[in-house]
Formats: C-alpha cells, structure tokens, sequence
C-alpha cells in the first residue's frame, strides 16, 4: 500500500442557510507541513483542523481550505464606510496628482487594516460539528486520491526493482569469460614488460588469485539481489509511511551498484551495470513523491 504524497480532496455540505465548502491539496515536502485557511469566524478552530489532518494524513506541504456560502451574507465581518471614504478621499487626490488609474483603488483600500473589521460572533458548536464532518469527509477523498495514484507508482516501481534484478542474474553468463581474460590480460602485459627477468609461476598464480579476488564481485551480487528483496517488502507492507526508507534502500542500491560496475572490467557487465542504474534513478523519481 503506497501513498502519493501530491492529492486533492474536497467535501461540501449545508449546515442553516451556510452551504460550506472543504478543501484538501498537496505537494511533495519532506515533513508535514499543514497550512490552515479559514473564515474569521473559524479562527479558534484552526489548531483542531490541523490536528485533524495531521493524524489522517503525513508528509508533504498540505493546504486545507474552508469556505462557505451564506444566504443571510457573513455577518463575520463588518465595513468601516467612513474609514473607506477617507482613505478613497485621499488616495484619490495623489492619482490625481500624478495622473494615476483609480480601478485599483477600492481593492487596495479593503486591505488596509481596520477597514474590514470582526465582529464578536461565536462559532455556533452545531456549526462546527458539521463542519468538521465535511473536513473529514474531505481528509478521506484526499486519502483516497492519494491511495489511487500511489497504486500506480507502485506498480512501475516494483516493475523497475524486478527488471534490476532480473539485470543481476544476466550478470552470471559473463563471469567466467570475465576472469579468463583478466588471467590473459595480466599474463600478456607480464610478459611484455618482464621477457628477461624470470618468473616464479606459483608465486604469481598466488598473485594472480589475490588479485582476482578482489575483483569478485559476488558479495556485491549477493547484497543487490538482497537489498531489491527487501526494497519490496517495505513497498508492499501495510506500512503507510514507507518513502524515506525506501529512499535509504535506493541509495545502498546504488553503491552496490557502483562497486559491480568498477570492479566489472568487463564491458558486458558494465552496460548491464548502466542499465541498472537507469532503472533505479526512474525509482528514485518516484520514491520523491510517496509519503
């Protein structure tokens, strides 16, 4: 089960003559960052909202909206006409004085503090119970948005971890044609450089066999093939947040990965080695966007 950390989720429904409305979005974020916008009426609210996403939801910068609609209007707030007309008054002279548009004076003058002021209205709590259905209601299409596109990812993932592995076992065939012509390639180069010194040929068998050795790559074989095992347990466990640990799983992928293609001196190999690595930036792109 993997979640995409970028969702959308919206919830409406009418409490009186309010018709409200709940609005969930997300982007990619390392943490969880939850961005609260509410009427003024909800202001004393704004903690529990957030609490509210933050226990249903994790990772990513998620902004939660809440409006309503009102046949009676919104007595929240009340306009300060003689504030406004002072302010127009005056601002209307300065365009004057330099021969400046007045379209964008009223906008301008809403802004300033004290021109649009609260009332003392309280939050009915019958209000807030529905409204904190709707949130709800709106957290669980969000989930589910999210569920929805993180089945997708999930499936190219484990499709790229299965081609890596299957990338590992085309690695077999080459390696004893590999270590043959690294015997051949060291014996030629002692040959051409030593033609009058003499050689112990069991010391440098002995030489030759260290050498090989550390060339092998079988450990790093072993630790891939194990590593991919284990990136798709954490991807298919129940786990809801699993994107870090698969982005620490990603990155020994890579060093082993690494260590095959430097050791490899085998061209075969290290176009296998390429390949892998492909593979596993298309999952590391993915891996940015699961929570």
């Amino acid at each position: 089960m993997v979640y995409s950390m970028t969702g959308y989720g919206q919830a409406t429904g009418v409490f009186g003559t309010k018709s409200i409305k709940a609005e969930i979005r997300s982007l990619n974020g390392k943490t969880t960052d939850v961005r609260v916008k509410v009427p003024a009426l909800y202001r004393t609210k704004e903690l529990e909202i957030r609490n509210l996403i933050l226990e249903r939801s994790s990772r990513g910068k998620i902004d939660i909206t809440i409006s309503f609609e009102s046949d009676d209007g919104d007595d929240s707030y009340k306009i300060n006409s003689q504030l406004i007309k002072q302010y127009y008054e005056e601002l209307a002279k300065v365009a004057d004085a330099y021969q400046l548009s007045k379209n964008e004076l009223l906008p301008s003058i809403l802004r300033i503090p004290n021109v649009v002021e609260l009332t003392d209205k309280a939050l009915d709590e019958k209000e807030w119970l529905a409204s904190k259905a709707i949130v709800n209601q709106a957290i669980d299409a969000f989930n589910s948005f999210r569920l929805t596109e993180g089945k997708a990812m999930q499936k190219d993932i484990v499709d790229q971890v299965s081609f890596i592995h299957q990338l590992l076992d085309d690695v077999s065939p080459y390696e004893a044609s590999r270590i043959k012509a690294l015997k051949e390639k060291m014996n030629k180069n002692l040959k051409n450089n030593n033609e009058e010194i003499s050689i112990d040929k069991n010391r440098l068998e002995q030489e030759i066999l260290y050498y090989l050795e550390k060339l092998d790559i079988t450990e790093e074989k072993i630790r891939l093939a194990q590593h991919c095992k284990y990136f798709l347990e954490v991807i298919n466990s129940s786990d809801r947040v699993k994107g870090k640990k698969l982005s620490f799983i990603s990155q020994e992928m890579g060093r082993e990965m690494n260590t095959l293609g430097s050791k490899a001196q085998h061209s075969d190999i290290q176009q296998i080695v390429v390949n892998m690595k492909d593979a596993l930036e298309k999952i590391k792109e993915q891996i940015l966007n699961i929570v």
